[in-house]
């Protein structure tokens, strides 16, 4: 019986990364061309503050830049309430390029970054995995360079979202916050 309990909880450990491991990442990543000032246009999650918040999310912009030692620092800001709030995060590389870890100091969630996909000028297609206390979720993020993006930068963040199993109603277009919180001071 145990060694069949033991058998089991290695199936489920290896099946749990080997799912992590088939998000793919950009070919011949470049990370210094990821740097610089984004726009989050789009955020697809099936996390539950995703589900009590995503009726209040705008569009942010986020700032990466490398670190000294070849780490990203990301800033994003976005809009609450009243205010423009800033996030900082630092975004520790990993041996496979384009791949990063992240732990919330906040709520202690990891979080294992995969840059998809990236043209570098135009758009960044990114997916999260996320490992909290409560359980994993999924997160996918759509940057661009610009507060537009052409309908099938969109249709591809939508398809890739639902190729991680993500619902339509776990998919969102971030409405625009106006020049808000958005200013080129950033």
């Amino acid at each position: 019986m145990h060694t069949a309990l033991l058998g089991l909880l290695g199936l489920a450990l290896l099946g749990a990364l080997h799912a992590q491991d088939t998000i793919p990442v950009q070919t011949d990543f470049q990370q210094d061309k990821l740097t610089g000032k984004w726009f989050s246009i789009g955020l697809a999650s099936n996390s539950n503050w995703f589900k009590e918040k995503k009726h209040l999310m705008k569009m942010c912009t986020t700032v990466i830049s490398e670190t000294a030692d070849g780490n990203l620092e990301v800033t994003s800001t976005y809009p609450k309430g009243d205010q423009c709030e800033k996030r900082n995060s630092l975004y520790t590389r990993m041996e496979q390029p384009g791949r990063f870890s992240y732990t919330s100091p906040r709520w202690g969630s990891k979080h294992d970054i995969h840059v998809v996909e990236t043209n570098y000028e135009e758009y960044a297609l990114v997916a999260t995995q996320i490992s909290k206390s409560t359980g994993p979720s999924t997160m996918v993020l759509l940057y661009s360079r610009t507060k537009e993006l052409s309908p099938e930068r969109l249709k591809r963040f939508t398809q890739f979202s639902r190729e991680q199993g993500l619902t339509d109603e776990e998919i969102l277009i971030l409405p625009h916050t106006g020049e808000r919180c958005q200013g080129s001071r950033l």
